[in-house]
Protein backbone atom coordinates (compact mmCIF):
# COMPACT_ATOMS: atom_id res chain seq x y z
CA UNK A 1 0.00 0.00 0.00
CA UNK A 2 2.94 2.53 0.72
CA UNK A 3 4.38 2.22 -2.20
CA UNK A 4 1.16 2.49 -4.10
CA UNK A 5 0.70 5.51 -2.43
CA UNK A 6 4.05 7.43 -2.94
CA UNK A 7 4.09 6.69 -6.70
CA UNK A 8 0.07 7.99 -6.95
CA UNK A 9 1.56 11.05 -4.59
CA UNK A 10 4.92 11.74 -6.97
CA UNK A 11 2.55 11.39 -9.87
CA UNK A 12 0.61 14.27 -7.95
CA UNK A 13 2.89 16.31 -7.35
CA UNK A 14 4.88 16.12 -10.48
CA UNK A 15 2.74 19.49 -11.96
CA UNK A 16 2.29 21.18 -9.24
CA UNK A 17 -1.10 20.92 -8.78
CA UNK A 18 -3.36 18.35 -7.53
CA UNK A 19 -6.56 17.39 -9.09
CA UNK A 20 -9.86 16.10 -6.88
CA UNK A 21 -9.45 12.54 -8.76
CA UNK A 22 -5.76 12.73 -7.29
CA UNK A 23 -6.91 13.88 -4.29
CA UNK A 24 -9.68 10.99 -3.61
CA UNK A 25 -7.02 8.33 -4.63
CA UNK A 26 -4.66 9.23 -2.18
CA UNK A 27 -7.59 9.66 0.62
CA UNK A 28 -8.68 6.22 -0.36
CA UNK A 29 -4.89 4.44 -0.53
CA UNK A 30 -4.03 6.60 2.43
CA UNK A 31 -6.79 5.15 4.66
CA UNK A 32 -7.21 1.80 2.82
CA UNK A 33 -5.58 -0.01 5.48
CA UNK A 34 -6.78 2.35 8.37
CA UNK A 35 -3.05 4.07 9.18
CA UNK A 36 -0.76 5.94 7.69
CA UNK A 37 3.00 5.58 7.66
CA UNK A 38 5.84 7.77 8.49
CA UNK A 39 6.59 7.56 4.46
CA UNK A 40 3.47 8.21 3.37
CA UNK A 41 3.31 11.36 6.04
CA UNK A 42 6.59 12.28 4.25
CA UNK A 43 5.31 11.82 0.51
CA UNK A 44 2.49 14.08 1.24
CA UNK A 45 4.83 16.87 2.25
CA UNK A 46 6.73 16.64 -0.92
CA UNK A 47 4.02 17.14 -2.47
CA UNK A 48 2.21 20.13 -0.29
CA UNK A 49 5.89 21.82 -0.84
CA UNK A 50 5.39 21.54 -4.60
CA UNK A 51 2.24 22.55 -5.02
CA UNK A 52 1.76 26.27 -6.43
CA UNK A 53 -1.89 26.53 -4.95
CA UNK A 54 -3.68 24.72 -2.07
CA UNK A 55 -7.61 24.47 -2.40
CA UNK A 56 -9.27 23.72 1.15
CA UNK A 57 -9.98 20.14 0.19
CA UNK A 58 -6.14 19.86 0.14
CA UNK A 59 -5.79 21.48 3.40
CA UNK A 60 -8.44 19.39 4.75
CA UNK A 61 -6.73 15.85 3.92
CA UNK A 62 -3.00 17.08 4.31
CA UNK A 63 -4.15 18.25 8.07
CA UNK A 64 -6.10 15.44 8.50
CA UNK A 65 -3.78 12.51 7.33
CA UNK A 66 -0.51 14.25 9.11
CA UNK A 67 -2.51 14.48 12.20
CA UNK A 68 -3.28 10.83 12.20
CA UNK A 69 0.20 9.48 11.89
CA UNK A 70 0.94 11.95 14.55
CA UNK A 71 -1.16 11.13 17.34
CA UNK A 72 -1.85 7.90 16.10
CA UNK A 73 -0.02 5.83 14.10
CA UNK A 74 2.24 4.35 16.90
CA UNK A 75 0.99 3.47 20.42
CA UNK A 76 0.20 5.60 22.40
CA UNK A 77 -2.64 7.04 21.05
CA UNK A 78 -3.35 10.68 20.87
CA UNK A 79 -0.09 11.03 22.09
CA UNK A 80 3.07 12.96 20.10
CA UNK A 81 6.41 12.04 21.65
CA UNK A 82 9.60 13.96 21.45
CA UNK A 83 10.49 12.05 18.81
CA UNK A 84 7.28 12.48 16.80
CA UNK A 85 7.51 16.30 17.29
CA UNK A 86 11.12 16.93 16.45
CA UNK A 87 9.89 14.88 12.64
CA UNK A 88 6.96 17.00 12.74
CA UNK A 89 8.76 20.26 12.84
CA UNK A 90 11.59 19.38 10.79
CA UNK A 91 9.29 18.63 8.17
CA UNK A 92 7.89 21.86 8.49
CA UNK A 93 10.00 24.53 9.18
CA UNK A 94 12.29 25.90 6.48
CA UNK A 95 14.95 28.54 7.44
CA UNK A 96 13.60 28.13 10.44
CA UNK A 97 10.23 29.31 9.62
CA UNK A 98 6.51 27.72 8.65
CA UNK A 99 5.96 28.90 5.46
CA UNK A 100 2.40 27.93 4.60
CA UNK A 101 -0.57 27.94 5.96
CA UNK A 102 -2.07 24.35 6.12
CA UNK A 103 1.60 23.38 7.74
CA UNK A 104 0.82 26.12 10.63
CA UNK A 105 -2.72 24.85 10.50
CA UNK A 106 -1.53 20.74 11.43
CA UNK A 107 1.02 21.83 13.78
CA UNK A 108 -1.95 23.51 15.85
CA UNK A 109 -4.66 20.96 15.56
CA UNK A 110 -1.91 18.13 16.47
CA UNK A 111 -1.64 20.44 19.94
CA UNK A 112 -5.53 21.06 20.18
CA UNK A 113 -6.06 17.19 19.77
CA UNK A 114 -3.18 15.93 21.62
CA UNK A 115 -3.91 14.41 25.45
CA UNK A 116 0.00 15.88 26.04
CA UNK A 117 2.93 17.34 23.39
CA UNK A 118 6.32 18.22 24.08
CA UNK A 119 6.53 21.68 25.00
CA UNK A 120 9.26 21.96 22.11
CA UNK A 121 6.30 21.74 19.81
CA UNK A 122 4.13 24.22 21.47
CA UNK A 123 6.69 26.46 22.21
CA UNK A 124 7.73 26.42 18.26
CA UNK A 125 4.17 27.73 16.99
CA UNK A 126 4.02 30.20 19.36
CA UNK A 127 7.69 31.37 18.52
CA UNK A 128 7.10 31.66 14.71
CA UNK A 129 3.67 33.77 15.74
CA UNK A 130 5.99 35.76 17.90
CA UNK A 131 8.07 36.45 14.76
CA UNK A 132 5.22 36.79 11.99
CA UNK A 133 4.15 39.66 14.64
CA UNK A 134 7.73 41.62 14.71
CA UNK A 135 8.43 40.80 11.35
CA UNK A 136 5.67 41.31 9.15
CA UNK A 137 6.21 37.95 7.17
CA UNK A 138 4.48 34.63 7.35
CA UNK A 139 1.80 32.67 6.58
CA UNK A 140 -0.85 34.47 8.24
CA UNK A 141 0.53 37.80 6.76
CA UNK A 142 -0.07 37.17 3.31
CA UNK A 143 3.11 38.21 2.00
CA UNK A 144 4.23 40.61 5.15
CA UNK A 145 1.85 43.91 3.25
CA UNK A 146 0.71 44.29 7.16
CA UNK A 147 2.53 46.30 9.41
CA UNK A 148 5.58 44.61 11.23
CA UNK A 149 4.14 45.51 14.29
CA UNK A 150 0.63 44.43 13.91
CA UNK A 151 -1.14 41.86 15.42
CA UNK A 152 -4.08 40.39 13.58
CA UNK A 153 -7.11 38.62 14.01
CA UNK A 154 -5.63 35.42 12.68
CA UNK A 155 -2.54 35.61 14.83
CA UNK A 156 -4.82 35.96 17.73
CA UNK A 157 -6.83 33.27 17.00
CA UNK A 158 -3.81 30.59 16.78
CA UNK A 159 -2.21 32.05 20.12
CA UNK A 160 -5.70 31.48 21.51
CA UNK A 161 -5.83 27.85 20.32
CA UNK A 162 -2.12 26.87 20.78
CA UNK A 163 -2.00 28.47 24.25
CA UNK A 164 -5.47 26.92 25.57
CA UNK A 165 -4.95 23.55 23.81
CA UNK A 166 -5.33 20.29 26.01
CA UNK A 167 -1.57 19.14 24.89
CA UNK A 168 0.08 21.93 26.42
CA UNK A 169 1.13 23.01 29.39
CA UNK A 170 -2.00 21.97 30.57
CA UNK A 171 -5.76 21.78 29.47
CA UNK A 172 -6.62 25.76 29.43
CA UNK A 173 -3.52 26.28 31.60
CA UNK A 174 -1.22 29.09 30.91
CA UNK A 175 2.65 28.40 31.42
CA UNK A 176 5.39 31.39 32.41
CA UNK A 177 6.77 30.99 28.69
CA UNK A 178 3.10 31.64 27.48
CA UNK A 179 2.87 34.71 29.77
CA UNK A 180 6.00 36.11 29.06
CA UNK A 181 5.16 35.76 25.15
CA UNK A 182 2.42 37.28 25.43
CA UNK A 183 3.75 40.56 27.11
CA UNK A 184 6.70 40.65 24.62
CA UNK A 185 4.00 40.88 21.52
CA UNK A 186 1.91 43.57 23.77
CA UNK A 187 5.23 45.86 24.22
CA UNK A 188 6.04 45.30 20.45
CA UNK A 189 2.63 46.32 19.22
CA UNK A 190 1.55 48.62 21.97
CA UNK A 191 1.35 51.79 19.57
CA UNK A 192 -0.20 49.96 16.89
CA UNK A 193 -3.84 49.00 15.88
CA UNK A 194 -3.86 45.36 16.71
CA UNK A 195 -6.78 43.14 16.21
CA UNK A 196 -10.18 43.65 18.68
CA UNK A 197 -9.25 40.02 20.00
CA UNK A 198 -5.92 41.12 21.21
CA UNK A 199 -6.39 42.49 24.56
CA UNK A 200 -9.02 39.86 26.09
CA UNK A 201 -6.57 37.02 24.45
CA UNK A 202 -3.52 39.19 26.55
CA UNK A 203 -5.84 39.61 30.10
CA UNK A 204 -6.84 36.01 29.67
CA UNK A 205 -3.92 34.35 29.24
CA UNK A 206 -1.89 36.42 31.73
CA UNK A 207 -4.48 36.52 34.83
CA UNK A 208 -4.65 32.51 33.79
CA UNK A 209 -1.30 32.35 34.50
CA UNK A 210 -1.20 34.26 37.84
CA UNK A 211 -4.65 32.90 38.96
CA UNK A 212 -4.88 29.50 37.47
CA UNK A 213 -3.93 25.85 38.54
CA UNK A 214 -2.69 22.90 37.03
CA UNK A 215 -3.56 19.64 38.47
CA UNK A 216 -0.61 16.84 38.93
CA UNK A 217 -2.36 14.68 37.18
CA UNK A 218 -4.13 16.62 34.63
CA UNK A 219 -1.66 14.93 31.71
CA UNK A 220 -0.12 11.76 31.29
CA UNK A 221 3.22 11.92 30.04
CA UNK A 222 4.00 9.77 27.14
CA UNK A 223 6.43 7.78 28.29
CA UNK A 224 3.68 6.93 31.43
CA UNK A 225 0.78 6.10 29.26
CA UNK A 226 2.97 3.85 27.00
CA UNK A 227 3.86 2.02 30.00
CA UNK A 228 0.14 1.77 30.92
CA UNK A 229 -0.67 0.58 27.54
CA UNK A 230 1.42 -2.08 27.38
CA UNK A 231 0.66 -3.04 31.29
CA UNK A 232 -2.82 -3.52 30.44
CA UNK A 233 -2.08 -5.28 26.97
CA UNK A 234 0.11 -8.26 28.62
CA UNK A 235 -1.62 -8.84 31.42
CA UNK A 236 -5.41 -8.47 30.97
CA UNK A 237 -7.89 -9.63 28.04
CA UNK A 238 -10.75 -7.89 29.53
CA UNK A 239 -11.33 -5.80 32.65
CA UNK A 240 -12.30 -8.11 35.07
CA UNK A 241 -8.81 -10.07 34.30
CA UNK A 242 -7.05 -7.24 34.87
CA UNK A 243 -8.56 -6.86 38.52
CA UNK A 244 -8.07 -10.07 39.07
CA UNK A 245 -3.99 -10.03 38.50
CA UNK A 246 -3.76 -6.87 40.22
CA UNK A 247 -5.48 -8.27 43.17
CA UNK A 248 -3.31 -11.75 43.39
CA UNK A 249 -0.35 -9.39 43.71
CA UNK A 250 -1.08 -7.15 47.03
CA UNK A 251 -2.53 -7.81 50.48
CA UNK A 252 -3.88 -4.35 50.21
CA UNK A 253 -7.33 -5.36 48.20
CA UNK A 254 -8.87 -2.05 48.45
CA UNK A 255 -6.06 0.00 47.32
CA UNK A 256 -5.22 -2.13 44.30
CA UNK A 257 -8.50 -2.08 42.96
CA UNK A 258 -9.31 1.77 43.43
CA UNK A 259 -5.59 1.67 41.61
CA UNK A 260 -6.98 -0.55 38.60
CA UNK A 261 -10.37 1.35 38.37
CA UNK A 262 -8.55 4.30 38.21
CA UNK A 263 -5.94 3.18 35.57
CA UNK A 264 -8.73 1.95 33.25
CA UNK A 265 -10.08 5.19 33.28
CA UNK A 266 -7.10 6.88 31.93
CA UNK A 267 -5.65 8.25 35.42
CA UNK A 268 -2.28 8.45 36.95
CA UNK A 269 -1.30 8.59 40.69
CA UNK A 270 -2.52 10.35 43.51
CA UNK A 271 -5.99 11.89 43.18
CA UNK A 272 -5.66 15.79 43.74
CA UNK A 273 -7.95 17.77 46.35
CA UNK A 274 -9.60 19.88 43.36
CA UNK A 275 -10.77 22.71 45.66
CA UNK A 276 -7.37 22.84 47.78
CA UNK A 277 -5.85 23.37 44.71
CA UNK A 278 -8.12 25.76 43.15
CA UNK A 279 -7.65 27.82 46.24
CA UNK A 280 -3.81 27.37 46.28
CA UNK A 281 -3.52 28.73 42.69
CA UNK A 282 -6.24 31.47 42.60
CA UNK A 283 -3.42 33.30 45.31
CA UNK A 284 -1.01 35.49 43.55
CA UNK A 285 2.19 34.45 44.96
CA UNK A 286 5.21 36.60 46.01
CA UNK A 287 7.03 35.33 43.17
CA UNK A 288 4.09 35.78 40.53
CA UNK A 289 3.24 39.32 42.34
CA UNK A 290 7.35 39.90 41.62
CA UNK A 291 6.86 38.72 37.97
CA UNK A 292 4.16 40.71 36.93
CA UNK A 293 5.83 44.21 38.00
CA UNK A 294 9.17 43.04 36.02
CA UNK A 295 7.05 42.44 33.01
CA UNK A 296 5.54 45.64 33.46
CA UNK A 297 7.98 48.04 34.29
CA UNK A 298 10.07 46.56 30.85
CA UNK A 299 8.40 49.52 28.80
CA UNK A 300 8.70 52.09 31.41
CA UNK A 301 4.71 52.60 31.63
CA UNK A 302 1.65 51.03 33.07
CA UNK A 303 -0.30 50.90 30.14
CA UNK A 304 -4.19 49.80 29.74
CA UNK A 305 -3.84 46.04 28.76
CA UNK A 306 -1.93 46.08 32.17
CA UNK A 307 -4.26 48.17 34.19
CA UNK A 308 -6.54 45.39 32.42
CA UNK A 309 -5.06 42.81 34.04
CA UNK A 310 -4.24 44.17 37.58
CA UNK A 311 -8.24 44.86 37.88
CA UNK A 312 -8.97 41.53 36.77
CA UNK A 313 -6.80 40.32 39.37
CA UNK A 314 -8.19 42.77 41.79
CA UNK A 315 -12.21 41.57 40.99
CA UNK A 316 -11.05 37.80 41.55
CA UNK A 317 -10.31 38.80 45.08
Amino acid sequence: MTTHFTELAQRAAADGEISPQELLSLRRQGWGDGIITREEAEALFAVNNALTERDDEWCDFFVEAIGEFVLNGTQPRLQCSREEAEWLIAQVDHDGVVESVVELETLVRVIERAENVPEKLKNYVLEQIEREVLTGVGPTRCGGELSATHISAAECRILRRVIFASGGYGPAAVSRFDAELLFRIKDATLEDENADEWGDLFVDGVANFLRGFVLDNAQLSHERKLELVKFVEAESKGHAAFLASVLKQSKHVGRNVGWAISHLNGQDGPQNDYFADAAAGHEVTEFEQSWLEEQMAKNGQIDELERRVVARIVDAD
